[in-house]
C-alpha cells in the first residue's frame, strides 16, 4: 500500500522529481563513466602502473565529489520538502502515523534514486565506450584492442556514492518530517520566509562591506601569491595569510550576494522612473523576498564554480605549457647526467665519517671531467640475473656530445659570482613567483666555458658565438617570468665581473633554443652563463655537472635501441683511480620517455579538470534550477493575481525571466571574477616553466558551461513557463 502511494506521488509530482533525477542521473554517468579510466587506459596505454595509478586517483576524487554533490542535493532537496510539507501534513490528518509518512518518502527517494541509478549506468556504460577514444586522445597514442567493457569496481564506487547521497538525503528529509508539527506541515505554504534584513540602506552597507572585502582579498592573493611560493622557513607564516585571505573572499562573497537585492532595490527605487516601469517593482520584490537563503546559496555556488573554473582553466593551460615545453626541452634520443660533489661536502668532516661509517668511498673535489660514455660500461644490464653484462651504450649512439658545467661559487668562497638576485636588482625587476620557495635565487647560475657551448651548438647543427675577450651569454630554457630578467640585463648591457675581467653581454636576448641540456618536459636550465674558457679557470669555478645527449645510430630498431636503455641495470660508483668518489649518477631520459611522461601527466590533467568542472558546474545548475521552479511554484499565486489585474502573459514571463537570469548570472561572473584574479597567480608560477596562456582554454571552458549551465538555465525557465501558464489558467478556469 505504501509503495503504491510513493508510487502515485513520484509519477504525480514528476515536475518536481524531474531535475533532481536528471541531476542524479547525470552524476551516475560521469561517476561510472569517468571510473573506468583503468580499464580505458589498458586498452589504450602501455606504462605499467598508470592505468592503476590512474583509477586510485579517479575513486578518490570520485568520493570527493560524492560528497559536495551529497551537500549540494541535500540543500537542493529543501525546496521540494517544502513544496511538500502540506501534503505531508495531510497525510497525518488522515490517520497515517510518521512513521508511516517517513517510510512513503523513503520509498519516493529510493524510487528516484534507483531510476537514476538504470539510467545512469546505461548512459555510463555507453559514455566509457565513447570516451576510449577521448582517452586515446588526451594520451596521444592509440587504442590497441578495443572491445565492449563493463567495469565492476567503477560500478561498486557508483553504486557507494550514489547510496551515500541517498541516505543524506533521506535523513535530511525524515528530519523535516519527524521535527516539524502537523499545524506547521498544513501552513506551510502560507508562511513567508524571515526576512532579518529589509532595510535597504543596511542591505547597501552590507553589499558595500562584502565588496570592500573581496577587494581585500584580491589584493593580498596578488601581493602574496600561493603558499608554494613561500621560503621553508616561512610555510607556515604564508599558509596562515592564505587561509585568512581565502576566509575573508568567502565571508565577502556572502555578505556581497545577502546585501545585493537590497541594494539593488535602493538603487531603483532612487530611479523612480525605472522602478515604476512594467513589473520591476514587483521583479525586485520577488528578488528581495529570498534575501536570507538564496543570497546565502548563491555565494556558496559562486564559490564552486570559482572552484570548477579554476580547476578546468588551470588545468588545461598547464597541460599547454608541458606540451610546449616538451618540444622545446626534448633535444636529443637519449641523454645522461652526473652531478659533482661540491667544496662544502667535501671538507665537512661530519659528513665524510658518516659516509665512512656507512661503508662509503671517500668524496673528494673532481679536478677533471667524468666521461659519461666510458663510465656507462661500468653499468650493469641484469645484474642478477645469469644474462649479467656490461652496458654497452657506446654500441647505440652515433652523434653525441658531452657538456660541462661549472658553478658560479669559486672554491672557498661564500657568494656565487653572479646569481638571480643579482642580475634581477640590477635591472629593477621583482624576482619571479615560485622562486622564494627553493633557494636556486642564491645558488647562482651554472657557467659554461665558450668552447663547451658551441660543441653543443655543433651538436644541435646551429651557428656558432663569438664572445671575443670581454663577452658574455646567458643561456635559459625556462618561461617568460625568469628569462624577462636576463632578456633585460642582455638588453640593458648589465656588466659582470668575472675572473678579473669586465664582462659585456654578447647578444640582447636569451635564445630559447640553444639553452637546453638535457631532455625533460619541463625547462631544467635555470640559468647558466657562457664565458670565455681561460676565465673559468681564473675564478676557480669547480665542476657542477655534466651531460651526455646523443642520437641512436641509423636503422636499429627500438629493442635494440630504446628497449635495450629501458632494461633494469644497476648503476654503480663513480670512482677516480684512487679509489675516492667525485660524482655520482644523475638522472637519465630518452625522447620517448621525455614525451610520454608528458602525454600521461597531460592526459591525467587533463581529465581531473574536465572532470571535476563537469560534475561541480551540473551540481550549482541543478540547485539553482530547483530553487527557482520552487520560487516560481509558490509565486505562482502572484502571479494568477496579476494577471487577473490585466497584466499580459508576456510581461509576467519576461519578469520570472530576468529573477532567473539574475540568479544564475550573478554567481557565475562573481566565479569568473575570483578565478580571474587566482589564475593570475597561478600564471605567474607556471610561467617559471613556460609561457601560459588561458586563451584557449578559456573558450573550451566557456563552450562547456554554455552547455550545462545554460542547458539548466533554459529548463528551468521552459518548465517556469509551464507553472506560470498553469497558475493563470486557474484564474481563467474559475
Amino acid at each position: 500500500m505504501l509503495f503504491k502511494l510513493a508510487w502515485g506521488n513520484v509519477r504525480r509530482a514528476g515536475k518536481d522529481y524531474l531535475v533532481y533525477l536528471l541531476t542524479l542521473t547525470l552524476a551516475v554517468t560521469v561517476f561510472y563513466a569517468f571510473n573506468t579510466i583503468s580499464v580505458q587506459a589498458a586498452l589504450v596505454l602501455e606504462e605499467e602502473g598508470l592505468p592503476e595509478l590512474l583509477s586510485s586517483i579517479m575513486s578518490g576524487l570520485t568520493i570527493f565529489l560524492a560528497v559536495v554533490m551529497g551537500f549540494l542535493m541535500v540543500y537542493a532537496n529543501n525546496f521540494i520538502m517544502k513544496r511538500r510539507k502540506k501534503e505531508f501534513g495531510l497525510y497525518q490528518v488522515l490517520g497515517m502515523s510518521r512513521g508511516q509518512v517517513s517510510r512513503v518518502m523513503a520509498l519516493e527517494t529510493a524510487i528516484v534514486s534507483g531510476a537514476a541509478l538504470v539510467l545512469g549506468i546505461v548512459l555510463g556504460v555507453a559514455f566509457s565506450q565513447l570516451m576510449t577514444f577521448f582517452t586515446a586522445s588526451l594520451f596521444k597514442t592509440q587504442i590497441r584492442d578495443f572491445h565492449f567493457f563493463f567495469s565492476i569496481p567503477a560500478l561498486l564506487i557508483t553504486m557507494g556514492c550514489l547510496v551515500a547521497i541517498f541516505l543524506v538525503t533521506l535523513l535530511f528529509n525524515l528530519g523535516v518530517v519527524r521535527r516539524a508539527k502537523v499545524i506547521d506541515l498544513m501552513s506551510a505554504n502560507r508562511k513567508n520566509e524571515a526576512i532579518k534584513t529589509r532595510n535597504p540602506i543596511l542591505s547597501a552597507v552590507i553589499f558595500i562591506l562584502g565588496a570592500i572585502m573581496i577587494g581585500i582579498a584580491y589584493y593580498r592573493l596578488l601581493r602574496d601569491g600561493l603558499p608554494v611560493d613561500a621560503a621553508p622557513s616561512e610555510y607556515g607564516n604564508a599558509l596562515t595569510q592564505f587561509m585568512t585571505t581565502t576566509g575573508i573572499v568567502v565571508v565577502g562573497t556572502i555578505l556581497f550576494f545577502f546585501g545585493f537585492s537590497g541594494f539593488l532595490l535602493k538603487v531603483l527605487q532612487s530611479a523612480r522612473g525605472l522602478y515604476w516601469r512594467g513589473l520591476n517593482m514587483f521583479t525586485m520584490r520577488q528578488l528581495s523576498a529570498k534575501v536570507n537563503t538564496v543570497s546565502f546559496s548563491m555565494a556558496i555556488i559562486s564559490m564552486i564554480l570559482f572552484l570548477a573554473i579554476t580547476s578546468v582553466t588551470g588545468g588545461m593551460s598547464i597541460a599547454n605549457v608541458m606540451n610546449t615545453s616538451v618540444e622545446r626541452c626534448t633535444i636529443a634520443d637519449y641523454s645522461r647526467a652526473i652531478m659533482y660533489y661540491g667544496p662544502e661536502l667535501c671538507n665537512d668532516p661530519e659528513w665524510a665519517a658518516e659516509r665512512a661509517q656507512e661503508g662509503y668511498p671517500v668524496a673528494k673535489l673532481a679536478e677533471e671531467p667524468v666521461d659519461i660514455l666510458a663510465e656507462s660500461a661500468s653499468n650493469t644490464v641484469d645484474p642478477e640475473g645469469k644474462s649479467a653484462r656490461p652496458f654497452d651504450l657506446a654500441s647505440i649512439i652515433d652523434k653525441r656530445v658531452q657538456i660541462d658545467i661549472y658553478d658560479s661559487r669559486p672554491v672557498g668562497a661564500e657568494q656565487p659570482v653572479v646569481s638571480l638576485n643579482d642580475l634581477a636588482g640590477a635591472v629593477d625587476m621583482a624576482m619571479p613567483k615560485g622562486t622564494n620557495s627553493s633557494n636556486s635565487s642564491m645558488m647562482g647560475l651554472a657557467v659554461m666555458k665558450e668552447s663547451m657551448y658551441n660543441t653543443y651548438l655543433d651538436f644541435r647543427g646551429m651557428d656558432r658565438v663569438d664572445l671575443g675577450e670581454d663577452g658574455y651569454l646567458i643561456t635559459s630554457d625556462m618561461g617568460e617570468s625568469v628569462n624577462k630578467i636576463y632578456n633585460a640585463v642582455m638588453d640593458k648591457d648589465v656588466e659582470i665581473e668575472f675572473g678579473g675581467r669586465t664582462l659585456h653581454p654578447a647578444s640582447d636576448h636569451v635564445n630559447e633554443e640553444a639553452s637546453s641540456f638535457f631532455n625533460s618536459s619541463m625547462g631544467s636550465n635555470a640559468g647558466t652563463i657562457v664565458v670565455p674558457d681561460e676565465l673559468v679557470d681564473a675564478q676557480g669555478c669547480p665542476l657542477y655537472q655534466s651531460y651526455l645527449i646523443a642520437d641512436y645510430k641509423p636503422g636499429l630498431s627500438y629493442d635494440e635501441t630504446e628497449g635495450y636503455v629501458r632494461q633494469h641495470r644497476s648503476w654503480g660508483d663513480i670512482l677516480n683511480p684512487d679509489g675516492t668518489e667525485s660524482a655520482l649518477w644523475g638522472m637519465e631520459a630518452t625522447r620517448l620517455q621525455s614525451y610520454e611522461s608528458t602525454n600521461s601527466m597531460n592526459g591525467l590533467i587533463s581529465y581531473l579538470a574536465i572532470y571535476i568542472g563537469f560534475v561541480l558546474v551540473v551540481a550549482c545548475a541543478a540547485i539553482l534550477t530547483i530553487q527557482q521552479l520552487s520560487g516560481v511554484a509558490d509565486a505562482s499565486k502572484n502571479c494568477r493575481i496579476l494577471s487577473e489585474l490585466g497584466t499580459s502573459r508576456h510581461e509576467i514571463m519576461r519578469s520570472v525571466l530576468v529573477q532567473q537570469a539574475i540568479f544564475f548570472v550573478f554567481p557565475l561572473v562573481m566565479g569568473v571574477a575570483h578565478s580571474l584574479v587566482a589564475l593570475q597567480v597561478v600564471i605567474e608560477i607556471v610561467a617559471l616553466f613556460g609561457g601560459m596562456s588561458i586563451g584557449g582554454t578559456v573558450g573550451m571552458t566557456c563552450s562547456i558551461f554554455l552547455l550545462c549551465y545554460g542547458g539548466y538555465f533554459l529548463v528551468t525557465y521552459l518548465m517556469s513557463k509551464g507553472i506560470v501558464s498553469d497558475a493563470i489558467r486557474v484564474r481563467h478556469a474559475h
